[in-house]
């Protein structure tokens, strides 16, 4: 592996720990509990803990038959389900905010990829005109041009809303 890819991969792994351990705390814990609802531990624990109350409740000796009907099971099952709702919901938000930042990081890079690039094709352009070599492909002079981002996202608007007036 370049020198260069490991130092890029150094970086985003840095970046992310730093990013993590600035969190406020409450996003840290709700992190950390969405995480174990996403684990088989969680599963076994709920297997064990759900079992062990409709065994004890419809099986076991009388003392232990404290929610005979399962109503109290029922509820905190559905007061546990809401919280976990929230907490996976509190994750995506953070995933999805993480995810624009990155896209737009690549855009900024591919906007900068495309301008740099646009130089090399004018500047061997160029130097091909200098050494008396005539281009013969027709797209040359576009490929020269930069590319207005707000003209291209104009057009794709554009056609999406035709896509959209179509029934596409």
């Amino acid at each position: 592996m370049a020198e260069v890819l490991r130092r890029n991969i150094e970086v985003m792994r840095t970046q992310r720990r730093e990013a993590a351990e600035a969190e406020p705390w409450p996003k840290r814990l709700a992190q950390r509990i969405t995480d174990f609802a996403g684990s088989l531990g969680f599963v076994l624990l709920h297997l064990l803990i759900f079992g062990g109350w409709i065994i004890s409740n419809l099986w076991g000796p009388e003392p232990w038959r404290f929610d005979p009907t399962l109503v109290i099971l029922a509820m905190a099952a559905s007061v546990e389900a809401i919280f976990l709702s929230t907490f996976v919901l509190i994750s995506q938000n953070r995933m999805a905010a993480a995810e624009h930042e990155r896209a737009e990081l690549d855009l900024q890079i591919n906007l900068l990829a495309e301008h740099e690039i646009t130089r090399l094709i004018d500047l061997v352009g160029r130097l091909a005109a200098h050494a008396g070599l005539a281009p013969d492909d027709p797209d040359l002079d576009d490929l020269r041009r930069d590319v207005a981002p707000e003209v291209v996202l104009e057009h794709i608007s554009q056609s999406n809303e035709e896509d959209h007036d179509r029934g596409s």
